[in-house]
C-alpha cells in the first residue's frame, strides 16, 4: 500500500467518526482512526479489518499536547504522513451559562478547538510540503445556530469555523483544501438516547422529517477529499435537513 493515500480521522470508534473511517477505507485509502483509549482503538482496527490491510487505531486524546506529541512520533516512526485529516473528535459538557464551571467550559475548548489546532499545525507542514492536502473539519449546526445549554460547545464549533475560513486562505495556494462539515442532528448513539416525544420534537423542527444519517456525512468527507473538490475551501457545509438555512 505504498502509494495508496493515508487518511486520519480523530474519534473514528463510533457514530459520525466511525462512518467517515469505514468509507474512506471503503474507497481504497489507508485509515489512521483514534480513540482516547487503547480499548477503543483496538476496536477500530477490528472494524476497519473487513474493508482491507493496512488500517490502524491507535490512541489519542486530542487536548492533551503530550499525547498528541506521542502519536505523531509514532506515526513518523512508522512513515505514515496523512494527505487528509479529518478532525472529527468531539465531547460536550452540557450546562446553562450561569451555572458551567471553568472546567465544562475548558475541557469542551480543549477538545473541540485547540486540539483541531494542533493537529492542523502539525499535519500541514507536510501537505504543504507535497503541494497537496485535505483538511476536514467536523463542525456543528449549533456553531452557527446556538443551543441553550451548549455555550462552551456552540463556542468552539463556531471557532472551528473561523479557524477553517483563515487556514484555508494561507494554504489555498499550495493544493491543500480546508473545509468544515456542519451536520444537524444525526441517528447516532446520542439521539437513540432520546425519549421518542424528545425525537418527535426535534424531527417536527427539520423539514426534511427525519433525522440525517452518518452516511449521509461520511459521503461528503470523502467527496471534499477528492480530487474533484480541490477548488472547494474555506466552506462549512451544512447537512442538517434544512433545519438550519445559513
Amino acid at each position: 500500500m505504498e502509494n495508496t493515500r493515508v487518511v486520519l480521522v480523530t474519534g473514528a470508534s463510533r457514530g459520525i467518526g466511525q462512518a467517515i473511517a469505514r468509507a474512506f477505507a471503503r474507497a481504497g485509502d489507508r485509515v489512521i482512526g483514534t480513540a482516547t483509549s487503547p480499548t477503543g482503538a483496538a476496536a477500530i482496527a477490528a472494524d476497519l479489518e473487513s474493508l482491507g490491510a493496512g488500517h490502524l487505531g491507535l490512541a489519542l486524546d486530542v487536548a492533551d499536547a503530550s499525547s498528541l506529541d506521542a502519536f505523531t512520533s509514532a506515526l513518523q516512526t512508522a512513515g505514515l504522513h496523512p494527505g487528509v485529516l479529518v478532525n472529527n473528535a468531539g465531547i460536550t459538557r452540557d450546562n446553562l451559562l450561569m451555572r458551567m464551571k471553568d472546567d465544562e467550559w475548558q475541557q469542551v475548548i480543549d477538545t473541540n478547538l485547540t486540539g483541531v489546532f494542533r493537529l492542523c499545525r502539525h499535519f500541514i507542514r507536510p501537505m504543504i510540503k507535497a503541494r497537496q492536502g485535505r483538511i476536514i473539519n467536523v463542525g456543528s449546526v449549533v456553531g452557527a445556530s446556538g443551543n441553550p445549554g451548549q455555550a462552551n460547545y456552540a463556542a468552539a464549533k463556531a471557532g472551528l469555523t473561523g479557524l477553517t475560513r483563515a487556514l484555508a486562505q494561507e494554504v489555498a495556494n499550495r493544493n491543500v483544501t480546508v473545509n468544515a462539515i456542519a451536520p444537524g442532528m444525526i441517528d447516532t448513539d446520542m439521539t437513540r438516547a432520546l425519549t421518542e416525544s424528545q425525537r418527535e420534537q426535534i424531527v417536527a423542527r427539520i423539514p426534511a422529517g427525519r433525522l440525517g444519517s452518518v452516511d449521509e456525512i461520511a459521503s461528503l468527507a470523502v467527496y471534499l477529499a477528492s480530487e474533484g473538490a480541490g477548488y472547494i475551501t474555506g466552506e462549512t457545509i451544512h447537512v442538517n435537513g434544512g433545519m438550519y438555512m445559513a
